[in-house]
């Protein structure tokens, strides 16, 4: 994953994104099992979500792995007086910090870790810098819109004046992986479009699995939900809400 080359379009790109749903998801978790307000965003990218969430009262820290991304986070709070601390570290081996109350990964960040042992890592880390009580919430692409949604689909393009993209889907080199094919046109001026190709490669796993490696973490399953609801997934759900305690 590179996310290097469209960090300044990012949040145009994701201009419809569901950020109001994860903020009260996360506001009404927090506030029914009593934990403070001490909160780590992992894979923050543009910092959207985290900065939401100081708005809200959220002492918050934002971690990701896109040196661009993060000046972009950096910038985008400090144009709305916010202020938080961010970081530019991977999320196998973030830290070390003081612990916090809540830790996040959310618009499906963990599904950009390839292999196994990312994840197991990344849920390890999470246990160790998280308080005792702490909750670690994270959401992820469910099986079935890995193989009935990208790849049933395969092909996915927008038309704005400023920035079009065409996005092609495959399947990839591992069980439930998709490669994201994306070429961008990014306006430069009228009538002329600079082209930029990026290469995204998720993975994801059924949900009996990662509940085994939240439980091998030592973490307590608390909830497995389902598109921003608090029910659970059934076989057609896209995406899968864990919701976790240490």
């Amino acid at each position: 994953m590179t996310y290097e080359r469209f960090a300044s379009w990012y949040d145009q790109l994701m201009s419809d994104a569901p950020y109001d749903a994860w903020c009260a998801l996360v506001e009404r978790t927090v506030a029914s099992h009593h934990v403070g307000k001490r909160l780590l965003d992992l894979g923050c990218g543009t910092g959207e979500l985290a900065i939401r969430l100081a708005e809200k009262g959220f002492e918050v820290t934002g971690v990701d792995l896109s040196e661009q991304m993060l000046a972009i986070a950096q910038m985008k709070a400090e144009e709305r007086g916010v202020a938080l601390s961010f970081f530019q570290q991977d999320m196998r081996e973030f830290g070390p910090f003081e612990p916090f109350d809540t830790i996040v990964i959310f618009c499906d960040s963990l599904n950009y870790l390839l292999q196994e042992e990312d994840v197991i890592a990344t849920f390890s880390r999470a246990y160790d810098q998280l308080r005792s009580g702490g909750l670690f919430l994270f959401d992820v692409h469910s099986l079935f819109k890995m193989e009935n949604v990208f790849l049933h689909h395969r092909t996915f393009a927008s038309n704005d004046e400023q920035v079009s993209y065409i996005w092609n889907c495959y399947e990839g080199p591992w069980p439930h992986s998709v490669e994201h094919e994306l070429t961008f046109f990014v306006q430069l001026e009228e009538g002329v479009y600079e082209r930029v190709d990026e290469m995204h490669v998720q993975r994801t796993y059924d949900v009996d699995r990662y509940v085994m490696w939240l439980k091998q973490a030592g973490f307590r399953l608390l909830h497995v939900w389902a598109d921003f609801t608090e029910q659970k997934p059934t076989k057609e759900s896209e995406r899968i809400f864990f919701i976790a305690q240490k």
